[in-house]
C-alpha cells in the first residue's frame, strides 16, 4: 500500500555541458502530444493537415508561453519587483495557464484562419488537445516540488523536501498532490470531450467552450487546495475568481451557441459542387441532344494554282516506250 508519493531527487538531466530541465521537458512532451491530437482531428474533419497543426502550434505555443509568464509575473509581482532578471527564467517554474490561454488561443486561431481553416472548427479540433497538454505538463510541477496543496495523511499524499517546504510546516509533513489532481482532471476532460464530440457532434466552437467550462470547474477546486502565496479577495484566491468567471461566461456562451449554432464548414467535394458557377440546367441536357451547328460553312476558295502543263513533245519523245506505242501498224 502506498504510504505517500516520494519527492523527486532531481529536477534536471545533465547532458554533457547542458542541463535539461524536467519542468520544460514535461511541457514540451505535452505540446508534442497536443499537436499530434490536433493534427489528427483536423485530418478527420478534412479541414487541415498535420503540417497545419504544427504551423499553428509554433505561434500558439510561443504566444502562450509569453502570456502565461506575464500572467504569473503580474499576479506574483512582489517576487519580481526587485528581481527583474528572474522574469525570463521560466525553467524555474511560474507559468499561469489562464494567461497562456488568453494569449495563445487567439493567436493560434488567427494563424488557423490565415491558413484557410474556419476558426470555430479549429477551436473544436483543439478543444481536447489543450487539456492533454496540460495533463502532461503538470508533472513539471512535481519535479520542481511546487504548487502543492494543504497537509494531508492520505495514502497518495506528497512528500516535499526541506528545500522546497513552505514556511511554517515541519519537515516530514505530507501534502495534497495538486499537480496530480489537475493532471488527472485534465486527462479525464480530454477523454470526455472526445466522447462528446463523437457521440453528439456539437456545432463548431461549442466543444471548446465546454473545455473552458470543464477546466474552470476543476481549476476552481484544485486552486482551493493550494497553499502557495496568492492574492485573495472575499476568501477566494485570484485564480479561483478567474476560474469562476470563466465557468459563468462559458456556460452563458454555450447556451447562446446552442440557440445560434455555427454551421459545419464545407470541405473538399462539397465546396467544389456548391461553388460551381455553371447553371444546373446545363447538367440536365441529354447526351444525345443535337447541338446547333455554329461552325462557319466552308467557302470555296478560288483555285489560284496554275494547272499542270503537259510534258512537251520533246520530253515524250525521249521515252522509247512511248515512241513504240505511237508507231503505226502495232496491235495490242
Amino acid at each position: 500500500m502506498i504510504a505517500s508519493i516520494p519527492s523527486p531527487s532531481f529536477n534536471s538531466i545533465e547532458i554533457g555541458p547542458f542541463s535539461l530541465s524536467l519542468y520544460g521537458l514535461m511541457i514540451a512532451l505535452g505540446v508534442v502530444a497536443a499537436v499530434w491530437l490536433f493534427g489528427r482531428r483536423l485530418e478527420e474533419r478534412n479541414i487541415g493537415t498535420r503540417d497545419d497543426a504544427s504551423s499553428i502550434a509554433i505561434w500558439a505555443v510561443l504566444a502562450g508561453v509569453i502570456g502565461a509568464r506575464l500572467y504569473h509575473v503580474v499576479t506574483d509581482y512582489d517576487r519580481f519587483r526587485n528581481n527583474w532578471g528572474e522574469i525570463p527564467a521560466i525553467w524555474n517554474g511560474g507559468l499561469g495557464i489562464p494567461g497562456g490561454l488568453l494569449l495563445g488561443v487567439p493567436v493560434g486561431l488567427y494563424v488557423a484562419h490565415r491558413r484557410g481553416i474556419p476558426i470555430a472548427a479549429a477551436a473544436t479540433c483543439a478543444a481536447p488537445a489543450i487539456p492533454l497538454a496540460q495533463a502532461i505538463g503538470r508533472w513539471g510541477n512535481y519535479f520542481n516540488q511546487e504548487l502543492y496543496g494543504r497537509p494531508t495523511d492520505l495514502p497518495w499524499a506528497l512528500e516535499i523536501d526541506e528545500a522546497h517546504l513552505q514556511a511554517g510546516y515541519a519537515v516530514g509533513t505530507t501534502f495534497h498532490p495538486t499537480f496530480l489532481y489537475e493532471s488527472l482532471w485534465s486527462l479525464g476532460l480530454c477523454l470526455l470531450l472526445i466522447w462528446i464530440d463523437r457521440r453528439f457532434r456539437p456545432a463548431p466552437g461549442q466543444l471548446f467552450v465546454m473545455y473552458v467550462m470543464g477546466y474552470g470547474i476543476g481549476r476552481f477546486w484544485v486552486e482551493g487546495l493550494r497553499i502557495d502565496p496568492a492574492d485573495e479577495f472575499a476568501g477566494l484566491r485570484l485564480n479561483q475568481w478567474v476560474a469562476l468567471v470563466a465557468v459563468i461566461l462559458s456556460a452563458a456562451l454555450l447556451v447562446w451557441m446552442r440557440r445560434h449554432p455555427i454551421p459545419e464548414p464545407q470541405t473538399g467535394e462539397a465546396i467544389e459542387s456548391d461553388t460551381d458557377p455553371r447553371p444546373a440546367e446545363l447538367d440536365e441536357v441529354a447526351p444525345d441532344a443535337e447541338q446547333p451547328d455554329t461552325e462557319q460553312p466552308d467557302t470555296e476558295q478560288p483555285d489560284t494554282e496554275q494547272p499542270d502543263t503537259e510534258q512537251s513533245d520533246t520530253e515524250q519523245s525521249d521515252d522509247p516506250e512511248l515512241q513504240s506505242e505511237t508507231e503505226p501498224g502495232e496491235s495490242r
